[in-house]
């Protein structure tokens, strides 16, 4: 709504220019900069990007448990580790905050050029296609961050390359991986429900310590069937 009425007040003062008094929007322009700098500053400055789950928490099953020993040898020897890439690792809040103040600064460093050229060139016209430009950023990073937050609430998938390497992982000896369910629980933190089917004498306890390697996933529900 911002960038919509952004790029209108632009649209309108192309069409009827207004009087600009360049002595006092130069200062102000340049005060605005500084506090966004301060804001990016301060902002990066609290971000930790290195935290992830390293355990699974309060996993559930159902099925037969008759093979302590398979499982126990694959805790031994899953040693490789994979964590949530891309949207499924983000905090969208701190980037929402970061964004947001990275394209005020952006624009504000604009606006001051066009200041500046309107000052001393005589170019007024360059104000409003400022204006024009900083209402499309904003549109661009608040549809990014839509999309983005949009799908953590519908529970869409976060990481589909995961997902595929959970079934890669899973699917081996026979065992038929029925349904998969993955979403994001924060960032970083995934859970995941997953039904296998199987012809061996396989509890959940032996899935759950194949998918150890991921890290990612906090909380995982397995059901077994039986074959």
């Amino acid at each position: 709504m911002i960038a919509i009425l952004i790029g209108y007040e632009a649209v309108v003062r192309l069409v009827w220019p207004v009087h600009i008094d360049f002595n006092e929007a130069i200062p102000i322009a340049a005060l605005g900069l500084a506090v966004n700098v301060a804001s990016v500053w301060l902002l990066s400055g609290g971000r930790d990007g290195h935290s992830h789950s390293h355990g699974h928490g309060h996993s559930h099953a159902q099925g037969h448990n008759h093979a302590h020993d398979e499982t126990h040898a694959l805790q031994t020897d899953l040693e490789d580790h994979e964590h949530a890439r891309g949207a499924a690792a983000r905090d969208n809040n701190m980037r929402s905050a970061i964004v947001h103040v990275l394209a005020d600064a952006g624009v504000s460093v604009l606006v001051i050029v066009a200041l500046l050229f309107g000052r001393f060139l005589g170019w007024s016209w360059m104000d409003p296609v400022v204006g024009l430009c900083g209402a499309i950023v904003i549109a661009a990073w608040s549809y990014s961050l839509i999309r983005d937050t949009g799908a953590v609430l519908l529970d869409m998938n976060p990481d589909r390359g995961m997902a595929d390497r959970m079934r890669e992982t899973v699917e081996t000896d026979g065992d038929r991986l029925t349904d998969l369910h993955l979403w994001r629980l924060g960032p970083g933190h995934l859970g995941a429900i997953l039904c296998v089917a199987t012809q061996r004498q396989r509890g959940p306890e032996y899935y759950q310590a194949l998918l150890r390697r991921f890290r990612a996933l906090s909380h995982v529900t397995v059901q077994v069937q039986k074959q």
